[in-house]
């Protein structure tokens, strides 16, 4: 049995196969070679950066932030799929899930991890900045009803979204839609 004295914690995080880093208020304060590759950039490069460089866009980064907020409050962790911006510009697919470290104050600091989720699930379609959000969320299992209430929009306007997606991503029911946004179906 292995002596808890003896093990070396930051030689676990620096070798995780995931990406992995900590952050102080959107800023990451440390991450491990797994995060850097993942997102394309040379190790070290990422630390104290704002999370802002790996969205597609600053909107994203902020909706995101702001939706995150009461979920953490409630739950103190935070998990979802989303489409993110490697330095080349490459969107991808990722699995995110954090933790604060902070109770009353989710971004004060956190532990966050990263799957690269891009070789089961490519980006197949050119998608607005809103429908990338409303794309995470319908993969997450959300209706538009609860997305709607999540992100301070109409039912109805979600529902136009929704419909977009459906055109650009082909599929004619609502079902096929999430299975191809989830690389299930080509």
């Amino acid at each position: 049995m292995m002596d808890s004295a003896n093990i070396d914690y930051e030689s676990i995080f620096q070798h995780a196969p995931i990406g992995m880093c900590i952050s102080q208020h959107r800023v990451i304060h440390a991450c491990n070679a797994a995060l850097t590759h993942m997102f394309g950039y040379p190790d070290g490069a990422l630390a104290g950066l704002s999370f802002s460089v790996l969205y597609p866009s600053y909107t994203e980064f902020e909706r995101t932030g702001a939706r995150i907020i009461p979920i953490m409050n409630e739950k103190g962790s935070y998990s979802d799929e989303r489409i993110m911006k490697r330095a080349d510009g490459q969107l991808f697919w990722c699995h995110v899930s954090g933790r604060a470290l902070v109770a009353d104050d989710p971004h004060a600091a956190g532990i966050w991890t990263f799957d690269d989720l891009s070789e089961k699930r490519p980006v197949t379609a050119a998608l607005t900045p809103r429908e990338r959000e409303i794309a995470a969320m319908l993969v997450d299992g959300k209706t538009s009803k609860l997305i709607a209430q999540q992100i301070g929009l109409s039912p109805r306007t979600v529902e136009m979204h929704r419909s977009k997606l459906m055109r650009k991503f082909t599929a004619s029911t609502a079902s096929e839609l999430i299975n191809r946004l989830l690389g299930v179906l080509r």
